[in-house]
């Protein structure tokens, strides 16, 4: 780590404890960020910037020097570049430029909390907390792809009307996103089109063996570390009697 500095974007890092704060700034966004406000354009503008901020944090607070540092945030950099680029002219190259680089960012931060769960160390409840920050980005990844279908293949999902207007399409797919990954799937939102069918499957497998294979392996590597711990003491009790 290059970071040494007690600022507060790097405690999210630093800390293990800092894995729970990222853990409520999820549900903020994914609960109340979106559902509510997604639509007004001046606050997500704020609320992108800060997850920007957030995730070059990371990348100074966990690169083992300055030169890797300095690598990985070109893909920030970018993003950023081809986002303006993509505000200002439109065009087919720009378009799936910005997907390729939404992408790349959203696999960017989540291996970056990977990094932080599955560093070296006792598991301890900050990191088994961590892997559900990670199991809610991946519900976000796949939210960014499903609204880039929507958007631009005419049809790909069906979506049923109800008198209470969602306040956007990021909202939809973030709804969406999470009754897929969970399997729970209410009906009223339908992939008709062959690649938003093929997504939402990748989707649902990766719901169900994850949790299995890794928030269940470190729920299970944290019960053996306190139960060993336990028995240590235990055995240290009986040889002071």
């Amino acid at each position: 780590m290059i970071a040494k500095k007690d600022r507060f974007l790097y405690r999210f890092w630093t800390q293990e404890k800092g894995l729970s704060g990222m853990l409520i700034l999820l549900c903020i966004m994914h609960f109340i960020a979106i559902p509510f406000f997604g639509s007004k354009s001046h606050f997500m503008v704020a609320v992108n910037i800060f997850w920007m901020l957030f995730l070059f944090a990371g990348i100074v607070a966990l690169s083992k020097h300055r030169k890797q540092a300095i690598s990985i945030s070109i893909i920030p950099i970018l993003f950023l570049i081809i986002q303006w680029i993509n505000y200002l002219n439109h065009n087919v190259f720009i378009l799936f430029a910005d997907l390729i680089f939404s992408v790349a960012i959203m696999l960017l931060l989540i291996s970056l909390v990977l990094v932080k769960v599955l560093e070296p160390g006792p598991v301890t409840n900050y990191r088994i907390i961590g892997s559900i920050v990670v199991y809610m980005l991946l519900v976000h990844f796949w939210s960014v792809l499903y609204l880039f279908v929507y958007n631009h293949i005419e049809g790909s999902f069906q979506i049923a009307e109800s008198k209470f207007a969602s306040n956007s399409d990021q909202a939809i797919f973030m709804y969406f996103s999470y009754i897929s990954m969970t399997s729970t799937g209410f009906g009223e939102i339908v992939p008709l089109h062959p690649l938003a069918r093929s997504l939402v499957q990748i989707e649902v497998l990766t719901g169900v063996l994850y949790p299995v294979i890794l928030i269940g392996r470190l729920v299970s590597d944290a019960n053996f570390s306190i139960n060993k711990t336990g028995s240590k003491e235990e055995s240290k009790g009986k040889n002071q009697d």
